[in-house]
């Protein structure tokens, strides 16, 4: 028989010393290696939590600005409204301001409907609603 391949009842206790001390040493590598895998798992677990929160927190900035810059246009808006509600026209054109002193009346002072009408008798009806118009937008028209 061949000599290396043979074990003698003396080796078998100590085979089985080695064997017992390599699973042992396999044993705490696992072991060692799941104690990492968890302690990786709660710092990743840690860094998505953080990057969600960094996120959220990032989304309620960006609402915020958001409408706060919408309050802001909406009183732009207002304050435009109120500006073009109240700004009229304080000039004519120079067409109606010849045929207004044709018949008299001068300067932007109000005028009463019954002056127009007799300073616009020898007008067609479009250029009368025309000038009417017009007298209106600058206000002057009572």
């Amino acid at each position: 028989m061949d000599e290396q391949n043979t074990t003698t009842a003396s080796d078998t206790p100590t085979l089985a010393d080695r064997l017992a001390q390599a699973t042992q040493a396999l044993a705490d590598a696992l072991s060692s290696l799941n104690g990492q895998f968890a302690s990786i798992h709660a710092k990743i677990d840690r860094i998505v939590a953080a990057v969600d929160d960094g996120d959220l927190q990032a989304s309620l900035d960006s609402s915020t600005a958001l409408q706060s810059k919408l309050a802001e246009l909406e009183k732009t808006n207002q304050d435009l409204r109120a500006q073009s509600a109240t700004a009229r026209r304080k000039t004519l054109s120079p067409m109606v301001s010849a045929l207004l002193a044709k018949e008299g009346v001068e300067g932007e002072a109000l005028i009463e409907t019954p002056v127009v009408e007799k300073a616009l008798a020898g007008l067609s009806i479009e250029q009368r609603i025309a000038v009417k118009a017009e007298l209106a937008r600058a206000g002057i028209l009572v």
